[in-house]
């Protein structure tokens, strides 16, 4: 097995043609990458077909790693150094032996020191290169959590809260940690470290009766990370505190804050709230990337009609109020920085205001809301009118106030552009005549509204199509249609921890706001309302969806999750 190459099995076994393994080596003497990296870059074979092609020609076994319970022990086996560096993980050792999961069973030099490093003969396994990555990161990121708990356990009568200090900006970095930091601080920094890693979007630590249970939002999400002893509660909770410059005292009262950390080389913003419950302070750690790529159209799922809907409303409006409407984590946010990205420019003065600033961008004006200090939404754009702005972004109308300040800036030749929650495009009118808005202004102001959702992706390595049933159909409009629709949906692999999904699309309606609209809204009309609005050709939400499931990329059941029984 030591002298047999890559590229031979896969010309051996068809996967690949011997012009193909040419133009592949050709490519590697470029790059310097191994070949089977190259050859799944360039589109020659996918993953699954170099697993395959591996796995008969060599009898090497392949192990789905998210499926499989890593025991703690084996960060004690092998150094994180050399399984970082050859990307491998072992899963199972006995006196002579030690079974490695490696991406790339061929790499000799790993397996002779992993060999040298355990003194114990290599069996390797064939894994999903992104499953050992994650393997890696948890093993040793759990190691160290379970180790700063033990020690936690023993200091616990030393001192109530060890280690922690005041500084706002903290380093959480594995490597950077000092050998003997607080046992506090270590916990702390492997759940960030470990968040940052699944891409999470918050972090929920929350109080039981006798433990702390600690849980991420990833896709949209709740998971089970990691159980924390109750006793060591509050250390946890006042770490996090500290950080956030909150007061450790007051555990009765809810508490907001802020702390900047720097995770695997990536700057992040946490937005810290506590809340009081029966068993002590849940908290919630928003992670914001501050330096993020910003979306793109296709990024968030702009596609067809919707596309240019999209493109006519926001590149032919100079002035009035075009809003984004959604619930809570629908991707208002990302959406409204793409139109921020796109409008932005030397010839333009924008300002934005929010609460919080989740994106850091060049080139824009950018305020922190801060209401404890006075600074709100209201009181701001009132003194932005007065800064000559061309663009103004408001980061929510949370109120009768906001809306109207909003409105008649938008009726003096401002562009606003804006986020409110509510669950469609046509209720957003309702929800402004709700919170005291004058009829004239919003029909004399609003230009377009657009409405969205986030759907997760139908995971591409384990998609299976299927023929759906008659109550899928149901759900998507389409019954009495002729027969022979395809469906798809996830198995569940190791790319997408066995969920079947892996990322987010957005599902999306756009709603200009047409002359006969404007009388409606004008006249407080419903009926003429719904008659001007299926007149301009609206799409509402659900025919998006219902695309994105006929296209393989969403399940019926993922935009019943989402939609439910609105639409």
């Amino acid at each position: 097995m030591r002298y047999i190459r890559i590229g031979d099995l896969l010309v051996k076994s068809g996967a690949i043609s011997q012009a193909q393994l040419e133009q592949a080596l050709a490519l590697q003497a470029e790059s310097g990458e191994r070949l089977g990296e190259v050859l799944q870059k360039h589109g020659f074979i996918t993953e699954k077909q170099l697993i395959d092609t591996l796995m008969n020609q060599l009898g090497v076994e392949f192990i789905d790693l998210n499926a499989y319970s890593l025991p703690p022990e084996m960060a004690q086996l092998l150094p994180k150094s050399i399984a970082k560096k050859h990307m491998v993980v072992p899963i199972q050792a006995s006196r002579t032996d030690v079974h490695l999961a490696m991406a790339d069973p061929l790499n000799f030099v790993a397996i002779e020191e992993v060999q040298a490093v355990t003194r114990r003969r290599v069996v390797p396994y064939i894994a999903a290169s992104a499953a050992v990555e994650r393997a890696v990161q948890n093993l040793y990121s759990n190691q160290g959590a379970m180790r700063a708990i033990e020690d936690m356990q023993r200091d616990l009568l030393g001192s109530q809260y060890p280690g922690v200090s005041a500084a706002q900006s903290v380093a959480v970095d594995e490597e950077s940690a000092a050998a003997d930091a607080a046992p506090a601080i270590r916990l702390v920094n492997s759940i960030i470290e470990r968040a940052c890693t699944e891409q999470a979007s918050d972090i929920h630590l929350e109080p039981g009766e006798a433990n702390m249970n600690i849980r991420m939002r990833i896709d949209g999400s709740l998971r089970p990370i990691i159980t924390v002893p109750g006793e060591l509660q509050a250390a946890v909770i006042s770490r996090l505190k500290i950080m956030a410059r909150l007061d450790i005292a007051q555990k009765n009262l809810p508490q907001d804050g802020h702390a900047n950390v720097t995770a695997r080389q990536e700057a992040l913003d946490l937005r810290i709230s506590t809340l009081p419950t029966i068993y002590g302070e849940k908290m919630v750690v928003r992670l914001l990337r501050k330096t993020p790529e910003l979306a793109t159209l296709d990024g968030i799922g702009l596609a067809g009609e919707n596309r240019r809907r999209f493109c006519r409303l926001v590149d032919n409006t100079t002035e009035g109020v075009i809003l984004l409407v959604g619930p809570t984590g629908s991707g208002k946010t990302s959406t409204l920085y793409t139109i921020i990205d796109r409008l932005s420019s030397d010839e333009v003065n924008l300002v934005s205001l929010e609460d919080p600033v989740e994106y850091h961008i060049d080139g824009i004006c950018q305020v922190q809301i801060n209401e404890k200090a006075g600074l709100t939404f209201a009181s701001v754009l009132r003194s932005v009118l007065r800064q000559d702005p061309d663009i103004i972004a408001v980061g929510e109308i949370r109120d009768g106030e906001t809306a109207e300040i909003a409105m008649r800036a938008a009726m003096t030749g401002h562009l606003v552009l804006s986020t409110i929650h509510t669950n469609s495009a046509v209720s957003s009118m309702d929800r402004l005549l709700d919170i005291g808005v004058e009829p004239y202004l919003i029909a004399g102001a609003v230009k377009g509204i657009i409405s969205q959702r986030l759907l997760r992706r139908i995971c591409p390595n384990c998609r299976q199509s299927y023929t759906p049933s008659a109550e899928e159909m149901a759900l998507l409009g389409l019954e009495g249609r002729p027969e022979g629709y395809t469906f798809y949906r996830g198995a569940g692999c190791s790319e997408c921890f066995n969920t079947g999904y892996r990322g987010r699309i957005g599902a999306f309606e756009i709603l200009p706001i047409t002359p006969d609209i404007r009388r409606a809204i004008h006249a407080r009309s419903l009926r003429e309302m719904e008659q001007a609005i299926a007149a301009s050709g609206f799409q509402p939400i659900m025919a998006n969806c219902r695309e994105l499931v006929l296209q393989g990329i969403t399940s019926p059941a993922e935009v019943h999750r989402v939609l439910g029984s609105e639409h």
